[in-house]
């Protein structure tokens, strides 16, 4: 072809050694890029006069490469005559394979635009390199080193939705890894004398190690957000939906894909809302530095500004400097000052409070004030009525004489709402419009003693401190305010403060009539949580005077079971009884019913499910501060096993339930405004102060006594309240009087020894010790399961938890691979561990065809079907694990029996489909008469036995209760129950036996045994046809029906002879069909027309229903159509007849060419006939390994690309 030709050339890989430049080009491509495994053939192209070699296309073996070369001729290389430049040559070449595989990207991910070219390919060769769906979306890749042992393997590590994957081919050794994100047990950074700076990823089976990463801290920090997704899925079915609402960046961002942004978002967005305590559906907008002036101190403090969309929120970098939420609700002025050297850009924002904040120093100011203008064009103007009062006071005249004058209570946003006299029980009891201390405030002489004094100036610290720093929402929150809430809020102010400190007053105003809503379609409807909570109401405070009557009672009812309500996953757990009457004392029903959604879904995540998994979580945390701040004490601990035993007693009830009240309040005061921080350092206070004591104890028993008598006598002198007796008062005993501890100076102490723990700290801890608790709990769910299924099941307790790995991997497998998410709804939390998973048919065929013993081929997925059905007794089309074991283990265990039980079931409804063979009606009617029949036998001595013996002694308990027993156990099925099998049906028996002993090493024996045995069931068949019909002819018309129940008791000694007769003639009917195997072609040929002509059967016969594409072997095929129904004559005699076989038959001629329908076959009798084929009994009797099985199952759903995976065309130099 001239010169055209020498711009492209075939090399083969393996035997090529001419050391060239393109060759050394290559081999750095393979050391650089660790996954560009050479293929062994490649077209090259190169000019002339260049030493470079431009790889063009790759391919496997020789027919792939010349398919590539051939498109090369018909496309490329006539076009290049044109050219008279090498160098345009090269650059036409390089332009047309770069533009082929844009499009063929393009066309394999239309919907993925926003991700950037050199994204696409990573993605597509994960997917070829991995065997992923397209549906496993890659979040990032890295380039880093995988340690295996001492020597590590350079590669790629790509992070996806629900996969780590590993890949690297170096030096001809490849290294492939895939682990799924809900195996991971355990991920660290750290760094080693072994290994340097790396990430360990800890499953249940192995430790891995990578290193030598780029940028270590954002690969860890995305393998941790995955990793939590991953946990969310398995706690509470929460899979990963992409947020198609992300704005697009102003500027492309270079080989970040939108799943990684979408990610970042996400962590910025929690951080966000954690710092400020704003609602889940918060989304942060952007943020930027820039200083607030801050009037109590006259100050420019430098921070951030962070903008979402209904909030403007500012962070000072000092973290106890301030803190400032200005809700867009409240925002009526946003306008830009005048720069000036002194405050250059300032931005002035003004409140319907009359309040206005400065910001200066920022960097954008106009695109920042184009966005807030946006955010409140969107804001809706209409507001709940009563909020303004919560304003009022910052319209009067700021002396001190006035806020002296002045009634919190009249003010705070406890009494917004209290106008409201709307009764949610219908004239039953009264609404809780206020907090019920305030009705059932019993010792009034307090107020006016030195407790009453020293409350009064609490109360005027805070409204000094309302003047100076604002109040409500868009308070400046500084250390002072954290001093004042250490000193103990007002009771008068509580109810206010939590609201505003726990960020419920935002939800609450925000959706105004939710709560009264929520409580009318509630009340009246019962469920579990309502039972529950019904049982626990008399048991919440009931030392208190305010939960002694119906009104405190009612409240705390309508709160709970809105809650229920309005999350069901949560529903009622206990010790939620305990918070929410403490909250109902200081607030209204909607502000307390506000609060504990902020408590159950923010502050405390997780605490209050069926698992208490946050508090579990919370709990290793706890245990990890204890070795880190008190080493001595921790091991002991451990060893006495008592933080497990405490710590969720502390922090489920936040101290209420083990601290006299008046005290434990004051902690949930410093709770509301610290989060679970002030939790850990209070407790880790409590045990520093016990370390002696507890050193010294030598069990559990005696840790707690002392650990409850230390927390009974914390006190609160400063509490206007009458002490309320404390349950735990019963552990104090003893001759020396006990040791009272101030609870404001166990605070301070908490804050001088511990008040370095820091919330970003713990959040981290959370994370780490989540994936331990939910890993853990896992295999408590799994132990559970196997426990309750292994009683009944054939299976070891290794293969049972083997088998629940993979249900459950195929389940979740389902949640994200699924074309929709109703996979993850069928998961119920409720429900016990081993209903939680289940799976649908789809799922069930790919378990069967992976773990059957009975492999069937093509014919496998039908079996399948078929046992889904048998074992899906309730109908919902969905089984659990034990459904699924119980199958499975049918197949592997139990003799020949009970195997051919199970296959038998599987060719009789429900197993079998209408659509699977015609007569199925027919098979039906026989199923339910049989069912019918045994009701009524089994319900007909209990009806008799009551009635006959009623009103008599006790001991007719006794024998209902043995008739009962003798019912349950009759439950279990023997071969008699099963119904008899229609033609039809033994017909799809046959064909599945068939198919099933396809590439079975003795097949031809097999197919043999088969034949042998079909043909003597048919006649055994035609003889019970005769036995059947003989009783219907001499009964009356009206009987006719039960006459000819195919197991009526009449029949069942005819089949019994029949079966006896059948295994008697065995011998003969074998040494026949050995015959007709044996028989030349032109006999077989005569006796089949002899057999057609003399029967009359036609394209309906067994022999026509066995299609040649349905069996496997022509020959075993032919000792099978030998033998019909038409073959053989019944002579109607005596009951002893014996089985005759004759050349013609007048007996089937009566049916034509349709299915003999008066035809059946039991069991019993397909059971004696295989027991006589040595073939059949080696069978199904042999053993098979079905941990190999699962082992085979598990490489085949982690199998990669082989190297035909390559052919990708891609071009490098």
């Amino acid at each position: 072809k001239g010169e055209e030709v020498a711009c492209f050339l075939i090399r083969n890989e393996i035997w090529m050694s001419t050391v060239q430049t393109g060759l050394l080009v290559g081999t750095l491509d393979v050391v650089l890029d660790s996954s560009a495994r050479v293929a062994p053939y490649r077209i090259l192209h190169q000019t002339q006069d260049s030493q470079v070699y431009w790889a063009v296309a790759c391919g496997s073996s020789r027919k792939e490469i010349t398919k590539h070369w051939e498109w090369l001729e018909n496309n490329l290389l006539q076009t290049l005559s044109i050219f008279d430049n090498e160098e345009d040559i090269t650059t036409f070449v390089k332009g047309k394979i770069h533009g082929i595989i844009a499009e063929e990207n393009k066309n394999e991910q239309p919907q993925s635009e926003e991700d950037p070219g050199k994204f696409k390919e990573a993605e597509l060769k994960m997917r070829k390199q991995f065997g992923m769906p397209e549906v496993e979306k890659l979040v990032n890749y890295y380039s880093c080193s995988y340690w295996k042992g001492r020597v590590p393997r350079q590669g790629w590590l790509y992070l996806t939705v629900n996969h780590l994957c590993f890949y690297s081919f170096l030096l001809g050794k490849e290294v492939t890894l895939v682990i799924q994100w809900v195996d991971v047990t355990q991920l660290e950074k750290n760094a080693t004398l072994l290994f340097p700076e790396c990430i360990k990823v800890s499953t249940r089976d192995s430790e891995l190690y990578f290193s030598m990463f780029l940028n270590i801290n954002e690969t860890f920090k995305l393998m941790e957000q995955l990793a939590n997704i991953a946990m969310r899925q398995l706690l509470d079915n929460e899979s990963f939906l992409q947020d198609k609402s992300l704005p697009k960046p102003r500027r492309p961002l270079k080989n970040i894909s939108a799943l990684k942004r979408d990610l970042d978002a996400r962590a910025k967005n929690e951080c966000y809302r954690a710092t400020f305590r704003l609602p889940k559906d918060e989304c942060l907008d952007g943020h930027t530095d820039c200083t607030l002036w801050t009037p109590f101190n006259k100050m420019h403090i430098p921070g951030q500004m962070f903008v979402s969309n209904n909030y403007i929120c500012f962070a000072s970098r000092a973290e106890e400097a301030c803190h400032l939420i200005i809700p867009l609700r409240e925002v009526t002025i946003v306008e830009k000052a005048d720069s000036s050297s002194v405050l250059p850009s300032p931005l002035s924002i003004s409140t319907k409070s009359k309040m206005t904040f400065f910001f200066a120093n920022l960097k954008d100011r106009d695109f920042l004030v184009q966005r807030i203008s946006d955010f409140l064009q969107r804001t809706p103007s209409k507001k709940p009525c009563g909020i303004d009062k919560e304003w009022k006071w910052n319209a009067a005249d700021p002396s001190s004489e006035v806020l002296r004058k002045y009634s919190p209570l009249a003010v705070s946003p406890t009494s917004a709402l209290s106008h409201r006299s709307v009764s949610f029980c219908a004239g039953q009891v009264p609404t809780a419009s206020q907090g019920l201390l305030k009705l059932f405030r019993r010792n009034s002489e307090e107020l006016s003693g030195p407790k009453g004094a020293k409350e009064k100036m609490k109360e005027e610290s805070w409204n000094i401190h309302f003047f100076e720093y604002g109040r409500g929402m868009c308070m400046y929150r500084t250390a002072k305010t954290r001093e004042l809430v250490q000193k103990g809020i007002p009771e008068n102010l509580r109810g206010e403060l939590w609201l505003l400190f726990s960020g419920a007053w935002n939800e609450m105003v925000t959706h105004p009539g939710y709560y009264a809503d929520l409580v009318e379609k509630s009340m009246g409807r019962y469920n579990l949580a309502t039972e529950e909570i019904e049982r626990d109401l008399h048991r919440s405070m009931p030392e208190h005077p305010a939960f002694q009557n119906e009104l405190g009672i009612a409240a705390l009812r309508r709160v709970l079971t809105a809650y229920a309500f309005r999350n069901p996953t949560i529903g009622y757990c206990q010790a939620m009884n305990i918070v929410t009457s403490v909250l109902l004392l200081y607030c209204n029903e909607e502000e307390a019913f506000w609060l504990l959604v902020a408590l159950c879904e923010r502050m405390l995540p997780d605490y209050y499910n069926t698992r208490v998994v946050g508090a579990l979580v919370d709990q290793g945390i706890f245990e990890e501060l204890t070795r880190e701040y008190l080493p001595q004490l921790s091991e002991k601990m451990q060893d006495l096993g008592v933080i497990s035993t405490i710590s969720l007693s502390w922090f489920l009830t936040l101290f209420l339930s083990v601290m006299p009240f008046e005290s434990a309040v004051v902690i949930v005061d410093c709770f509301f405004y610290e989060g679970i921080k002030f939790i850990l350092q209070v407790s880790l206070a409590i045990l520093d102060a016990n370390m002696e004591k507890l050193l010294q104890c030598c069990d559990e028993g005696e840790a707690m006594t002392i650990l409850g008598r230390y927390l009974d006598n914390v006190v609160n002198r400063q509490s206007v309240s009458p002490p309320i007796p404390h349950l735990h008062a019963l552990l104090t005993s003893g001759d020396d009087p006990p040791l009272e501890i101030d609870i404001f100076e166990l605070i301070k102490t908490s804050y001088e020894k511990f008040g370095n723990l820091k919330a970003d700290d713990i959040e981290q801890m959370r994370f780490k010790q989540r994936l331990k608790v939910i890993q853990s709990l896992e295999d408590t769910a799994k132990k559970s399961v196997v426990r309750a299924v292994s009683g009944d099941i054939g299976f070891t307790m290794e293969e049972l938890e083997e088998l629940y790995v993979v249900f459950k991997a195929k389940y979740l497998m389902s949640c994200y691979w699924g074309n929709n998410r109703a996979a993850a709804a069928r998961r119920d939390q409720s429900l016990p561990y081993l209903e939680q998973y289940r799976i649908d048919m789809e799922q069930f065929k790919e378990l069967f065809i992976s773990l059957t013993p009975w492999a069937c081929g093509a014919h496998t997925p039908v079996l399948a079907g078929r046992l889904f059905r048998l074992l899906d007794e309730n109908r919902d089309s969905l089984i659990n694990f034990k459904e699924f074991v119980t199958g499975m283990s049918g197949m592997y265990h139990g003799d020949l029996t009970e195997k051919l039980k199970v296959l038998y079931k599987l060719h009789l409804p429900p197993a079998l489909n209408p659509e699977e063979t015609e007569s199925a009606l027919e098979a039906t009617s026989y199923f339910t008469e049989d069912v019918t029949t045994e009701g009524n036998a089994t319900l007909l001595p209990l009806s008799l036995s009551w009635t006959g013996e009623k009103g008599t002694s006790p001991q007719d308990y006794r024998y209902y209760l043995r008739m009962w027993a003798k019912e349950k156990e009759n439950k279990k099925e023997t071969i008699k129950d099963l119904p008899k099998m229609s033609q039809e049906q033994f017909i799809e028996l046959c064909k599945t036996l068939y198919n099933m002993f396809s590439e079975d090493p003795v097949e031809q024996e097999l197919y043999h045994a088969i034949a042998t045995v079909a043909s003597l069931l048919l006649r055994i068949g035609e003889v019970g046809k005769k036995f059947s019909n003989r009783p219907t002819r001499k009964s009356e018309d009206c009987k006719a029906n039960s006459a000819q129940d195919p197991v009526s008791e009449e029949e069942s000694p005819t089949s019994e002879q029949s079966q006896n007769s059948a295994v008697e003639q065995q011998p003969q009917a074998d040494h026949e069909d050995k015959g007709s195997v044996d028989a030349q072609p032109e006999k077989t040929q005569q006796e089949n027309q002899t057999l057609g002509d003399g029967s009359g059967e036609g394209q309906g016969s067994p022999l026509q229903l066995l299609s040649d594409d349905e069996t496997k072997d022509d020959m075993s095929m032919s000792s099978y159509s030998m033998v019909s129904t038409g073959s053989l004559q019944c002579e109607d005699i005596a009951d002893d007849t014996v089985l005759v076989g004759c050349e013609g038959s007048s007996a089937a001629a009566r049916y034509g060419s349709t299915i003999d329908t008066d035809w059946s076959i039991s069991f019993e009798q397909i059971l004696a006939s295989m027991l006589t084929e040595t073939a059949l009994v080696n069978y199904f009797e042999k053993k098979v390994n079905i941990l190999q099985k699962i082992k085979d199952q598990k490489k085949v759903e982690r199998q990669f690309s082989s190297s035909s995976d390559y052919e990708l065309s891609s071009v490098s130099g």
